[in-house]
């Protein structure tokens, strides 16, 4: 996709949440129920992973705990967010992995220690990219993933949550 393209395809939806600001807020449900032997099986409405327990919280780590699926999500949301920054901007990426790292203590997590904090401390992006960008072009290109990517705003601006029976 050439940055043309890119703003064709995005123009319309632009003009139509400049037009209509409530028909740009999407709401995305995810399901999950946890089966015997803590599995867990999500339902977004498109593939269906599986989860299970941390080996750490007391899993067999043969499946990915939530955890590794958060990190999955703001990787690969990173990694998305990049390559279309890239293509608005002319930017050519001959390849990209972003690899995603978080600190958990689980002391927090099995109630060992009140004084530990539940879920991870610190998450950590690293961007390899391939290409003839300039210092400047990349400096550009993480400020602006950094800015548009969904889950890592998401996770620096801590939404409400709301919880129901």
């Amino acid at each position: 996709m050439n940055p043309e393209q890119l703003r064709a395809l995005q123009a319309p939806l632009k003009q139509k949440y400049k037009d209509d600001p409530a028909t740009a807020l999407v709401t995305l449900r995810a399901r999950a129920q946890a089966t015997d032997g803590f599995v867990g099986k999500v339902e977004t409405g498109k593939a269906r992973p599986e989860t299970g327990m941390h080996p750490a919280a007391g899993g067999d780590g043969v499946l990915p705990c939530s955890g590794d699926l958060l990190l999955e999500a703001v990787a690969s949301c990173a990694a998305l967010t990049m390559r279309a920054v890239a293509t608005a901007i002319g930017v050519n990426l001959r390849s990209l992995r972003v690899t995603a790292e978080g600190d958990i203590d689980f002391r927090g997590t099995l109630g060992v220690s009140k004084d530990v904090p539940v879920g991870f401390r610190d998450i950590r992006l690293q961007f390899d990219l391939d290409t003839d960008a300039s210092d400047d072009q990349r400096a550009t290109l993480i400020r602006l993933t950094e800015r548009y990517c969904v889950v890592l705003q998401t996770l620096r601006q801590s939404p409400r949550i709301g919880i129901r029976q």
